[in-house]
């Protein structure tokens, strides 16, 4: 089918469709006007889907089809409805998809933090390569635990917040490169390795793990979850499948741009963990109790919830009609 005369055809039905749909009071000859062109625009998507799936077109139609029948059906999704259907539905389904990349990324920030821990604990001319004795000192005994007093309480949240999630949609968006999210994941594991290991080295390992896990079990996963997401992006790039490079790419990226906007909330509460939880003076266990809490609830929403939301079909892609209709592709 030649689509150029296919549209120079047909051009002037889908205009009418669009002026009809942006026509605030219709009588009812144009009421059955924009039926009858509906269904005609309808067939014409169905048409250059089964001869001539040309993506820009499809999307087109398929835009101005999605409008047309809101217009006609006058069913609009409010929005909350909107916001329910990301928070509840895309966003689990999104994380559920990154769940192995973000295993992986945890796989290699534990082993890289636990190689650097032991490394740094055990031999004093690592130790020494990086801090002096005095900086070591200073680390264990003071700086460590005085960096989470800094100023008022929800101006630190603030910071740590804008900070991490920037660090979150970095992942995610540079991720296509395949470099950056595992150059983050080893820079975060031997830091905090080598906190580890001096505070260990000066017996305040303790402190290290009551500073660390109310906020940081919460906190590390999201990062990994970025990461896993931005390894998504890559993967989809490297390996496309029967889907045109371009088109895995973008499918995977607009799933992707969901996990990041989802972190910037998982890493707001992160946050205040960390602003109010973790230097408060509750006992130890209580706020390594409450890390632990939200830490496992974020991993339910993920993995129990975005398991039913996967199961059902979705996927934290947009609705077809936003998205127009997959290329063709041989079996």
């Amino acid at each position: 089918m030649d689509t150029d005369a296919f549209i120079a055809v047909h051009q002037s039905d889908w205009e009418r469709l669009r002026a009809l749909s942006r026509t605030r009071a219709l009588d009812g000859e144009q009421i059955d006007e924009l039926i009858a062109l509906y269904q005609r625009t309808a067939t014409h998507l169905s048409t250059i889907r089964s001869t001539s799936p040309d993506p820009v077109l499809t999307a087109r139609l398929s835009v101005l089809l999605n409008r047309a029948r809101l217009r006609i059906t006058g069913a609009r999704t409010p929005l909350w409805g909107q916001v329910r259907r990301f928070w509840w539905e895309d966003l689990p389904a999104a994380l559920y998809q990154a769940r192995w990349a973000m295993a992986l990324c945890a796989g290699l920030f534990l082993l890289t933090a636990l190689v650097a821990g032991v490394w740094f604990w055990a031999d004093p001319a690592a130790r020494a390569a990086i801090l002096s004795e005095g900086q070591q000192r200073q680390l264990a005994q003071r700086d460590f635990v005085d960096y989470y007093f800094q100023g008022e309480a929800s101006g630190f949240a603030a910071g740590v917040w804008t900070n991490n999630a920037w660090i979150a949609v970095q992942s995610v968006v540079l991720g296509v490169t395949g470099v950056w999210p595992v150059w983050m994941v080893l820079q975060n594991g031997l830091n905090v390795g080598l906190s580890a290991g001096v505070l260990a080295a000066h017996d305040a390992l303790g402190t290290f793990f009551v500073f660390i896990l109310p906020h940081g079990l919460l906190e590390l996963t999201a990062i990994f979850v970025g990461a896993g997401a931005g390894l998504r992006l890559f993967w989809a790039w490297l390996r496309p499948g029967p889907l045109p490079r371009t088109w895995a790419l973008a499918r995977a990226a607009r799933t992707m741009i969901t996990v990041a906007i989802g972190l910037v909330g998982v890493l707001f509460v992160s946050g205040l963990l960390e602003a109010f939880v973790t230097p408060s003076a509750l006992p130890p266990a209580v706020r390594i109790g409450i890390g632990l809490i939200a830490w496992l609830a974020f991993l339910a929403f993920m993995l129990v919830r975005g398991r039913r939301a996967h199961r059902s079909g979705i996927t934290g892609d947009l609705e077809e009609e936003l998205v127009g209709d997959a290329v063709a592709v041989a079996a």
